[in-house]
């Protein structure tokens, strides 16, 4: 699905990204960790169109997609969420979901005068859309509160439900599990398993929860100071020497990695 080739992020004489490389095969959870400041989100970033690479290149089912804008790749099915989730406050937990596909047709004054059964029954499909998308995430009770009233854990619900109101095909979830309770922790562990078995969503998932990855991913990438240092099983990761090293600054293999 996504192919990452000799990626670069400079700024100025700073490497975020140094030369990564990788590959998501198509229909996998794939785990990306590494300790902070590894280049992990910037690397999500340059993906996803947020920064342009110094230099590289990314292709996504054989297409160059390298610095294309965040609302082309969305257009193709590649989405992301973000370390803080970025609801509208103001709207409820329905309208949320709802204004998330493009190209409605009640965005355009003239259809919202000469064309109302229309934009309606747009509408009205878009609800049910919606509707049956929180039922999904378990969260139908929360669809007419204020997305700014709800809480964390829920907001990253809220965030994965976006990508299932358009064709998303790859998704990228920086931090999901961040702030989150273990029972929401779980509701969202779920969600995932189910839209990767279900509707064929490929995943790449930032996460230092190391119970939340071994539950989800493999592989699993291990990125350091920019690059890709490991790539493996949850087990062939912990068990890498230069993994423990660049978690821990130490050789020794009978430490274990935590948290990242």
């Amino acid at each position: 699905m996504i192919v990452v080739e000799d990626l670069h992020r400079h700024f100025g004489a700073f490497r975020a990204v140094d030369g990564a490389s990788l590959e998501i095969a198509t229909g996998s959870i794939t785990g990306l960790i590494g300790p902070n400041g590894a280049g992990k989100t910037t690397l999500f970033n340059v993906i996803a169109g947020r920064l342009a690479p110094t230099s590289g290149r990314v292709l996504m089912d054989g297409e160059d997609i390298t610095g294309l804008p965040p609302h082309v790749l969305f257009g193709k099915g590649l989405l992301r969420t973000f370390q803080i989730a970025h609801e509208f406050a103001s709207m409820t937990v329905r309208e949320n979901l709802m204004m998330v596909p493009p190209n409605q047709s009640g965005e355009k004054m003239w259809n919202a005068w000469l064309r109302r059964g229309a934009v309606a029954a747009e509408e009205r499909a878009l609800r049910a859309k919606a509707d049956e998308v929180l039922e999904f995430l378990t969260i139908s009770h929360l669809a007419d509160q204020k997305a700014g009233n709800i809480s964390g854990g829920q907001k990253k619900l809220l965030e994965l439900g976006r990508t299932m109101m358009v064709d998303a095909k790859v998704v990228f979830l920086d931090e999901v599990g961040a702030g989150v309770n273990r029972t929401l922790l779980n509701t969202i562990a779920d969600a995932i398993v189910r839209l990767n078995k279900e509707r064929g969503y490929t995943f790449c998932v930032i996460e230092h929860d190391m119970d939340f990855i071994a539950r989800l991913c493999d592989p699993v990438i291990v990125m350091a100071e920019g690059r890709v240092l490991a790539k493996g099983t949850v087990d062939e990761v912990k068990n890498d020497e230069r993994v423990i090293e660049a978690y821990l600054g130490t050789g020794l293999k009978n430490k274990v990695i935590a948290h990242g």
